[in-house]
């Protein structure tokens, strides 16, 4: 089939089967309404659609999305969820900072010439940075995303494709958004911190009397630098307002709004010089051409800033979102979502390369600096199905979610060029100074630009089975038929006789993904279970780029999608009536068809790599007592390239340390005070993915650390609390994010502390 007829086909069938989506929700909005004096009844989405608790509490019992049938208990996956209030408690405000309760996440900084921005994780092994959703919908962009508007983070381990498509195979997360409740309530936080960061951020919720309707507006804004890092500033603002109609009836409808604006002043990172396991063959004793023979360097000031003032970044979103639900009976649920997308981050910003050691004098020492600009833009449209069934066949109960997506995902990138800087003059590692660029800079298009557009139809349908009192089996799959289309410009030659060379290309495929688990409670607050999923991740994936040639680029159209598949053997109980949650879980975690050079010709590289991740992850989340809360996890993982090239057999994966535990808690105390505290660790981190010796290899792990934060709580009335939270405690200095290349890090953050002021009404 021809790029031209699959589009049309693709295209043709989305229009269809959209239309056909929005007249079934239509169809059964105007059938099936309650009589007009009819009470309304409890429904069954009312109890997975994410809402205010009465009783807040670290633990919660289920997902937001209605392709989860079951309550985690009964959920056959590791699961970590991080409710609104944890988030309140710790200040955290962004979703890297939220992802710091789960274990098995690092954040990298991005290849040798170019840095990544934003929520750059890596989860389990794997690269997880394409597999961030909002409300079970993927969320394209390097940026950093803020959680005013989040009422919890979801992070399933385990592949991401059963659930969502073509995904990592460590597992996803998912940021569900606040919309309009039953409940009327006002709220907001005020807080100032370190490094003069200053926030507002505003949650009002309108029921209106009689009615099924309510408002809902979340705002937010910020302004502040960034503690440690000279010149780094962090500025931005969002609205997001949404309204709903029906709620606690048969039909219910929300339309809500998301636009979000930063203006920031990236970070390029800090040269490596000193650091433990820094490396330069001109230190080098043995080195016979080194030009500092022995000399140990000293670290530079972690708050340095190789930049210019004329770095930038700037990044608008707006989303919209629509969402139908639709009540048959209790045991039947439709629900139908249209959302479009667009986001645009555009930025300069200076990093930091390669060290200059004309001599022992370290005043005479320089390090290399590069200009990195780009201009995104991620669209994105979508509409969702879904439909939810309970039902008994005999003695067998089904719990069935089904549904069909359809899909079109763009990301386009022309090339900025920053030629009027010129040429970035070397700066001294210890004494970087601060150039002012000239008034009039401005990064220019050089017409070189690349373009990738996914259009994808999935269905899915998966079965929850209840029999024998005491047993269910989770069994389904994921097809999804997927189309992308390539084209860029590129500049050849050398200048000024530099010419535009165009590339198409085009490739298109069917996924299968599956998931299966087999679950037995013993008890009714406990439950043990097996479980095994796939995913696949096909070219251009995790990035809309397609490529050609016999390289090591899977992005290249001649090869396979890669698999990914978790093996997990899983135990959760429940104490104190359900308040207490206690979770275990065994798991192997492979990635295969991976890209490895053929023994016969380095020069070209065949799918024959596979890596494993094999590991234990126990967590614990609830009240230990009516006061005292607790949300902890541990995760110990060994990783392994299985399957590779001769100085990669048998190597440890990088970014994936081997013990990682996180831990927050909080006591309240009887007369409104509420002591709180966690702590972070993080095992030594492998940069290079080797079984060579790496005595020679500049930074080739970032060090283990310890991280303790705490925070102090006032209950000034019903409305009104006071927060005080101090972060790294004990001034710990540890590398946050390490590049590819070894030669430049984030610093972590040092002792910092912030302010707030909570309200309610």
């Amino acid at each position: 089939m021809s790029t031209q007829n699959t589009r049309s086909w693709v295209f043709s069938r989305s229009r269809i089967a959209v239309a056909v989506s929005l007249a079934l929700v239509t169809a059964a909005a105007n059938g099936q309404d309650a009589p007009a004096n009819a009470p309304a009844e409890p429904k069954t989405l009312s109890k997975v659609s994410v809402a205010a608790e009465a009783e807040q509490s670290p633990k919660i019992d289920r997902v937001s999305s209605p392709k989860f049938t079951q309550a985690l208990i009964d959920t056959p996956q590791t699961i970590t969820i991080v409710s609104a209030q944890v988030l309140q408690q710790q200040g955290a405000t962004s979703l890297s900072q939220a992802l710091r309760n789960t274990p098995g996440v690092t954040f990298l900084l991005g290849e040798n010439g170019n840095t990544a921005t934003g929520d750059s994780i890596f989860m389990r092994g794997f690269d997880t940075q394409g597999s961030i959703f909002i409300d079970g919908i993927r969320d394209l962009g390097a940026v950093t995303r803020d959680t005013f508007n989040t009422e919890q983070v979801e992070i399933a381990k385990g592949p991401a494709g059963p659930d969502y498509g073509r995904g990592a195979a460590s597992g996803y997360v998912n940021l569900a958004s606040k919309v309009p409740t039953a409940q009327s309530f006002t709220g907001g936080t005020a807080s100032y911190g370190t490094a003069s960061n200053a926030r507002l951020t505003g949650d009002i919720n309108h029921r209106f009397a009689g009615s099924g309707t309510a408002l809902r507006l979340n705002v937010m804004g910020q302004d502040g630098d960034v503690d440690g890092r000279d010149f780094i500033e962090r500025k931005g603002w969002a609205v997001a307002p949404s309204i709903a109609f029906g709620l606690e009836g048969d039909t219910r409808s929300y339309f809500y709004l998301l636009h979000s604006e930063q203006d920031n002043v990236p970070d390029g990172g800090v040269t490596t010089l000193g650091l433990d396991g820094f490396y330069n063959a001109n230190f080098d004793p043995t080195n016979p051409t080194a030009t500092a023979p022995g000399v140990v360097p000293a670290p530079v000031d972690r708050e340095s800033f190789y930049g210019y003032r004329s770095d930038f970044e700037e990044i608008s979103s707006t989303m919209f979102t629509a969402r139908f639900e639709h009540d048959f009976s209790d045991d039947m649920t439709l629900r139908n979502t249209t959302r479009y997308g667009r986001l645009e981050q555009f930025y300069a910003l200076t990093g930091v390369n390669a060290l200059n050691v004309p001599g022992p004098d370290p005043d005479t020492w320089t390090v290399n600096r590069s200009r990195q600009s780009k201009f995104q833009e991620n669209t994105l449209m979508t509409n969702q199905t879904n439909l939810s069934i309970e039902v008994q066949t005999g003695a067998v109960g089904h719990a069935i979610t089904t549904g069909v997506e359809f899909i079109s995902e763009e990301q386009y990138a022309p090339l900025y060029a920053p030629a009027s800087l010129g040429t970035l003059v070397p700066v001294n590692p210890y004494a970087p100074d601060l150039p002012n660029a000239p008034a009039d800079y401005a990064p220019a298009r050089n017409g070189a630009f690349s373009r990738g557009e996914t259009r994808t139809i999935g269905a899915y349908v998966f079965d929850t089975l209840k029999f024998a009192q005491q047993w269910e089996v989770t069994g389904g799959f994921r097809v999804d038929t997927y189309d992308t289309d390539f084209e860029s410009a590129a500049l050849t030659g050398t200048a000024p006789n530099q010419v535009l060379t165009p590339l198409n290309l085009q490739t298109d495929d069917t996924l299968f993904s599956y998931k299966v688990g087999v679950l037995f409670k013993p008890v009714e607050n406990g439950s043990v279970y097996l479980s095994h999923a796939i995913s696949r991740q096909p070219p251009g994936g995790a990035n809309f780029t397609l490529a050609t040639g016999s390289g090591n680029n899977l992005n290249r159209v001649d090869i396979d999608p890669t698999e990914g598949s978790n093996l997990e053997l899983g135990t959760k109980w429940e104490f104190r009536n359900g308040a207490l949650a206690v979770t275990a879980a065994v798991f192997d975690s492979k990635n295969e068809n991976e890209l490895v050079a053929d023994a016969t010709d380095p020069a070209v590289f065949i799918q024959v790599g596979e890596r494993s991740v094999k590991g234990v992850e126990v967590g614990l989340v609830g009240k230990l007592t009516d006061d005292w809360e607790l949300s902890a996890g541990i995760a110990k993982m060994d990783t392994e390239i299985e399957r590779g090239s001769a100085t990669q057999q048998g190597a440890q994966i990088n970014w994936s340390p081997e013990l990682t535990f996180s831990s927050w808690t909080t006591y309240r105390l009887p007369f409104g005070l509420t002591l709180g505290g966690g702590v972070r660790y993080i095992d030594q981190v492998s940069r290079s993915v080797t079984n060579q010796p790496t005595n020679t290899v500049n930074t080739p792990t970032a060090p283990e650390y310890w991280v303790i934060d705490a925070m102090l709580g006032y209950q000034v009335n019903d409305q009104v609390a006071i927060q005080l939270n101090g972060y790294n405690l004990a001034d710990e200095e540890y590398i946050a994010q390490l590049n590819n290349g070894g030669s430049r890090y984030i610093p972590g953050a040092p002792r910092s502390a912030v302010l707030t002021l909570n309200f309610s009404f």
